[in-house]
């Protein structure tokens, strides 16, 4: 597999003064205000802070599943913020895969069948095999399992295997590893390292201190601020 188009240095993702806003029972919450990033193909990006400090939010923003109240995000240099959804959607399907630590599978489908039904919202030209990614993640065994039957570890790896089923120019991974034990969190976090030097821009929001020691570089977010 070597489907990524990147050339490691460009800048695949920015944002540019992100503000966001959120009203509820009379009283407002600013949750991003003026955040601005660029992570380039080739790195790993790690997003800390504490809990409420706006990561959520800005990795929503960064994959169109959220609207900024101000400022621009542009993946490929193309603006991907305040655009129909019809839009955000082919941009994302294009090019960015989301990992959530909770909801990346339909608990319906195997593992198998949730991989290939991100499949066929992109191109064929830029499916990736399946039998070869769920290889790579160490889930052959696993790939006509139902999510249900699976361990966290193998959960956490299906949900990347979701995200990464398009493969992504960009890939947003918000706590993929807070339920997981060590072991499966350096399994996780090698394996988004992989994709980094396949030419990926990996931007993760986490507490954790593995991911910190795995990230090229740390943002730090404060009260939606970037220190």
């Amino acid at each position: 597999m070597d489907l990524v188009t990147v050339d490691p240095g460009d800048e695949v993702v920015t944002a540019v003064e992100l503000y966001r806003f959120y009203r509820a029972a009379g009283e407002e919450t600013l949750a991003l205000r003026g955040v601005s990033l660029r992570v380039c193909g080739g790195e790993m990006v790690a997003v800390a802070g504490p809990s409420g400090s706006g990561k959520s939010t800005l990795l929503a923003c960064l994959a169109g599943l959220d609207e900024p109240d101000g400022g621009m995000v542009r993946v490929h240099g193309e603006a991907l913020s305040h655009r129909p959804e019809t839009v955000r959607a082919r941009l994302r399907a294009d090019h960015i895969g989301v990992l959530f630590q909770q909801d990346n599978l339909v608990e319906h489908l195997t593992v198998a069948q949730n991989v290939r039904l991100v499949r066929r919202l992109v191109a064929p030209a830029r499916r990736v095999p399946v039998p070869a990614l769920l290889s790579r993640l160490g889930l052959a065994a696993v790939a006509d399992s139902y999510p249900s039957s699976l361990s966290g570890g193998e959960t956490a790896r299906a949900g990347l295997a979701v995200a990464l089923a398009n493969d992504p120019a960009v890939v947003l991974a918000d706590e993929p590893t807070g339920e997981l034990d060590p072991a499966s969190e350096h399994a996780v976090l090698e394996l988004l390292r992989a994709w980094c030097r396949r030419g990926a821009a990996v931007l993760v929001a986490s507490h954790s201190p593995a991911v910190r020691a795995r990230a090229d570089r740390v943002i730090e977010l404060v009260d939606g601020r970037v220190l």
